[in-house]
């Protein structure tokens, strides 16, 4: 009996992001808007926990997340190590859209997986030619991430200076800021939101 013949897949997705901190998120709307991006829906409300598997991906810079968004179902994303080209994080980037955050939790348990960590954010979205922008609302403050090939320069066009993004992820962020708050809760929640 011969082999089945793999399929052809396709190259991986490489994300490129930039992301800001300390945004004033009605001022960069105003902009948006001058410069007639196109807002992409309402506000979302997103619910994401990280699982790993005895830290095997933490070992290899990589990321495995479960997200919920509400009234849109749910995303399972993988992201490999970063690297810097200048100020963009540049990563492969793997998503498939699910029915259920639950379901997907509930089978990467099964697989031997747990949630390690959870963060909420609000997030709208806008597009300005291909180039995404993310409009954040996290339980740390406001931050705008720009994402494509050309996210230096709508950052730019945006009132940014990719020389001052940040390079840290938003757990990264979160664990400094539960070193300089230890009162904080563990995970990255609004203070109205009862941990699941």
């Amino acid at each position: 009996m011969s082999a089945k013949p793999k399929p052809d897949l396709p190259p991986p997705s490489i994300e490129r992001e930039l992301k800001f901190a300390q945004v004033d998120l009605d001022t960069l709307r105003s902009r948006l808007l001058e410069l007639e991006a196109e807002r992409l829906g309402p506000t979302v409300f997103e619910e994401n926990w990280l699982i790993d598997r005895d830290g095997e991906l933490g070992d290899r810079a990589s990321i495995l997340r479960v997200r919920a968004e509400e009234g849109r179902g749910a995303v399972v994303t993988f992201k490999g190590p970063s690297s810097f080209e200048g100020p963009t994080k540049v990563r492969v980037e793997l998503e498939m859209r699910v029915e259920s955050a639950e379901k997907a939790l509930e089978i990467f348990t099964t697989l031997g997986y747990k949630a390690e960590r959870r963060y909420q954010k609000l997030r709208e979205e806008w597009r300005l030619g291909t180039e995404t922008i993310c409009l954040d609302h996290t339980p740390i403050g406001d931050f705008v991430e720009f994402e494509g090939d050309r996210a230096e320069a709508v950052a730019k066009r945006c009132g940014f200076d990719p020389e001052t993004a940040l390079r840290k992820s938003y757990l990264m962020l979160y664990a400094e800021h539960l070193a300089a708050n230890p009162s904080a809760p563990f995970d990255m929640v609004f203070p109205d939101v009862e941990k699941k």
